[in-house]
């Protein structure tokens, strides 16, 4: 009789385990961000609002990639440049 409760209480907790690692892994996909449309970073970046993106006004991975996606050298990142744009590196997962 003892062995059969030993055996449910182990069942049960194995069930409990793999219901929560089921659960904060399922949490943890759902709070992935998208990327920034090119109409989100003018409305945020856009510091005269001239309707560009100019070095001077970028932050983050695009000014550390600026010149990489500036393809055109005119100084500014068009929605064609930012579309084209090579993606960032994702960063490791901890």
């Amino acid at each position: 009789m003892k062995s059969t409760n030993t055996l449910k209480a182990g069942l049960l907790l194995g069930m409990l385990i793999t219901f929560g690692t089921a659960t904060m892994n399922a949490q943890s996909r759902g709070d992935r961000k998208e990327p920034p449309t090119y109409a989100k970073l003018l409305e945020e970046m856009d510091a005269n609002e001239d309707g560009k993106l100019a070095e001077d006004e970028v932050k983050g991975p695009l000014k550390e990639s600026f010149s990489e996606i500036d393809t055109d050298e005119d100084g500014y990142i068009s929605e064609e440049e930012f579309k084209n744009a090579p993606k960032p590196k994702r960063r490791p997962r901890n």
